[in-house]
């Protein structure tokens, strides 16, 4: 392991450790487009891997992850008025719908409960979310 001198501590930029709001977040996702793009070992074949799309107001509104045959699974986000992602719609690689999911919150805005739907609209399941403090 090498340790920096001092001097050349001192000169690092400094990090920022106190978390940025989440306004600040979605301020800085306005209108963002993300590619990760991977590359085969030898660097000739490259192919996306996944894209991510927010909106004007910094809220993810697709997500696509890509094999190299093509599209794997999309998923859609749909907002309240407060903010909250209350349904995503996750599509399969012909990019048919084949399940919804829909959440409710507790009053401090941890995710309560998901229900998942098949696509004609019935149940199939949900999941309850349990939050607990390790000493």
């Amino acid at each position: 392991m090498y340790i920096l001198p001092v001097a050349a501590q001192n000169q690092l930029p400094r990090v920022e450790t106190m978390p940025r709001t989440a306004e600040e977040k979605r301020a800085a996702r306005q209108n963002l487009v993300v590619k990760e793009m991977n590359t085969d070992a030898k660097g000739k074949r490259a192919w996306m891997d996944h894209l991510t799309v927010w909106d004007e107001n910094g809220f993810k509104i697709e997500e696509i992850e890509y094999a190299i045959y093509g599209q794997k699974e999309r998923v859609t986000y749909e907002y309240d008025s407060t903010g909250k992602c209350i349904r995503e719609n996750i599509y399969n690689d012909r990019n048919k719908l084949y399940r919804i999911r829909k959440y409710e919150y507790h009053p401090n805005g941890r995710k309560k409960i998901q229900y998942n739907y098949n696509p004609d609209g019935k149940l199939y399941s949900v999941k309850r979310f349990e939050y607990s403090f390790s000493q």
